[in-house]
C-alpha cells in the first residue's frame, strides 16, 4: 500500500513540468493583445504634443530646401508669377544650372574653386591642429595645462565676430589682406574642435595601450599613426565635418578681408548677384542666386550623408562611463 501511494504520488500531477521563475517571467512579456506589447520603459506609450512637435521640428527643417529645390527649377518670370511652393508650366532646372555655372564668363566656378581651396586648407588644417593638440593635451602631463584648458574653454566662450576688427588689423599691418592667406590663416584655430578631441581622445584611447605599445619599443610618432590615429578616427571625422561647415558658410571673415571678386568664396559671389539687382542698371539674377544657392549645399549634404555613421559615432563616444 505504502508503494503504491509513494508511486501514485510520483506518476501523479506533481510529475507535470512546474513553472520556473524563466517561464513566470516569460509570461510577463506575453502581448496583452494581439500585435501589441505591453507598455514598459522600452515600448512606452506614444506621446501625441511630442510627436506634433517633431513634426513642426521636421517641416521647419524641410521646408526651406524644398522651396529652394522647387524654384531652382524656374526661370526669371517663373520666380515672380508662379507660388513660392509649387512648380512654374516650365522646367528650367538644367538650362539654370547651365547658365549658372556659365555667367559672367564662368565667375561661379571660380567661387566654388576658391571656397574647396579655403575649406581644404583652412578646415583640413584646422582638424589636424586639433587632433595633434588633443591627443597631447589628453596623454601627456606637463606644467601649464590646466592653464591651457582655462584658455581653451575660455576662447570656445568668444564670439568669432568678437575678434573680426582685431584680426582684421592684424592682417592688415602685415600685408595679407585681400589674399587667400586671410581666410586661410584665421581658419586654422578652432577652439572648439581643439576642446572636442581633447575629451574623445581622453575616453577613446586607453592609457595602457599606449604604455603597452612603449614598453615594447614603439616611438612616440609609430605609437601615435598606428595606435592612436584609428581609436581617434570618429571624432576626427566630427571636427573635420565642423569646420567644413564652418567654413564653408564662413561670411563675415572673408567680407572683411577680401575685396577682388576673384578671391570670393560662394557666399561673397552669390551675395555680389543679389547686390547687381539694387545697382543702377544691374542685372536682376534671382533665378540664378537661387540656382546657385541649391548648387553649393549640395557638397556639404553629400559629404554628410558618406561621412554620417562615423559622425554619429564620434558624437556618442565617451557619453557612456564603464
Amino acid at each position: 500500500m505504502t508503494t503504491t501511494l509513494t508511486s501514485a504520488t510520483a506518476g501523479g500531477p506533481a510529475d507535470a513540468p512546474r513553472p520556473t521563475a524563466a517561464r513566470a517571467a516569460s509570461r510577463t512579456t506575453v502581448p496583452t493583445r494581439r500585435g501589441r506589447l505591453p507598455r514598459t520603459p522600452l515600448n512606452p506609450r506614444p506621446s501625441i504634443p511630442l510627436t506634433l512637435v517633431a513634426g513642426l521640428v521636421l517641416l521647419y527643417t524641410l521646408l526651406p530646401l524644398a522651396w529652394l529645390l522647387i524654384n531652382a527649377t524656374k526661370d526669371q518670370r517663373g520666380l515672380l508669377d508662379s507660388f513660392g511652393l509649387w512648380f512654374a508650366d516650365d522646367v528650367n532646372l538644367w538650362d539654370n544650372i547651365t547658365r549658372t555655372l556659365t555667367y559672367d564668363d564662368g565667375v561661379f566656378v571660380r567661387w566654388l574653386l576658391n571656397t574647396l581651396l579655403y575649406v581644404a586648407a583652412g578646415a583640413g588644417g584646422a582638424t589636424i591642429l586639433a587632433v595633434l593638440g588633443g591627443y597631447a593635451l589628453a596623454k601627456y602631463q606637463f606644467p601649464g595645462r590646466r592653464a591651457i584648458f582655462a584658455v581653451v574653454i575660455g576662447a570656445v566662450a568668444v564670439p568669432g565676430t568678437a575678434l573680426a576688427v582685431p584680426t582684421f588689423l592684424m592682417f592688415s599691418g602685415m600685408g595679407l589682406t585681400n589674399t587667400p592667406w586671410a581666410v586661410i590663416i584665421p581658419s586654422l584655430i578652432s577652439p572648439f574642435g581643439l576642446y572636442l578631441m581633447w575629451v574623445f581622445a581622453a575616453e577613446a584611447v586607453p592609457t595602457e595601450l599606449l604604455e603597452a605599445a612603449r614598453i615594447d619599443g614603439s616611438g612616440e610618432l609609430r605609437t601615435f599613426f598606428t595606435i592612436a590615429m584609428p581609436l581617434l578616427a570618429p571624432g576626427t571625422v566630427t571636427v573635420l565635418l565642423f569646420s567644413m561647415v564652418a567654413t564653408w558658410n564662413n561670411y563675415f571673415l572673408p567680407l572683411i578681408m577680401i575685396k577682388d571678386p576673384d578671391w570670393y568664396p560662394l557666399t561673397l559671389g552669390l551675395n555680389a548677384w543679389n547686390a547687381q539687382a539694387q545697382t543702377a542698371g544691374g542685372e536682376a539674377v534671382f533665378d540664378l542666386i537661387i540656382t546657385g544657392s541649391l548648387l553649393t549645399i549640395v557638397p556639404i549634404v553629400a559629404v554628410f550623408l558618406l561621412l554620417q555613421r562615423f559622425w554619429q559615432s564620434g558624437l556618442a563616444a565617451g557619453s557612456v562611463k564603464e
